[in-house]
């Protein structure tokens, strides 16, 4: 099962570093991991997603909560939220596929951010289903990269 955990920590050195070591002493990877900080500038916010068995993932929380440099810990499990990821993909545009990608853009609101007379590279923004079936209906025309944020997460409450 698909985990997102909120970590509040204090912007410090070698907090990432502890907060990972948890996971992976664990057997758990991190499948994206997002940091930024919050209005408090002393204070950063990392979004976790990770895959695995609740028992266990139950365990890394209360650690988590134990480690000295963070603040709050909160599983998204049962809580209602909004969840981001945003996405840059270069696709190869010969002359004849240049509309077509821009028609396709269009309907997810993707945004041109370079142009070259081979290539696009688009910013699209979303949750996982709509990033994934841009990148599907792009394919045909020759993906060369794709780069992806973690996802970011905020609940509703």
């Amino acid at each position: 099962m698909k985990h997102i955990i909120s970590v509040l920590v204090e912007n410090k050195f070698g907090v990432l570093s502890r907060v990972s070591g948890l996971f992976s002493g664990r057997g758990f990877n991190i499948e994206t991991i997002s940091i930024g900080p919050t209005l408090d500038p002393s204070i950063s916010q990392m979004t976790i997603v990770t895959t695995g068995d609740e028992r266990i993932l139950e365990q890394i929380i209360k650690q988590l909560n134990k480690l000295i440099d963070v603040i709050k810990v909160t599983d998204f499990a049962d809580k209602e939220f909004v969840e981001r990821e945003m996405c840059l993909i270069k696709i190869n545009t010969p002359q004849e596929h240049r509309s077509e990608a821009l028609r396709i853009a269009d309907i997810f609101r993707a945004r041109v951010v370079d142009s070259t007379q081979k290539s696009y590279t688009f910013q699209v923004t979303g949750d996982e289903k709509k990033i994934a079936a841009f990148i599907e209906l792009l394919k045909p025309m020759g993906i060369k990269d794709i780069v992806r944020t973690g996802k970011v997460a905020i609940t509703r409450e």
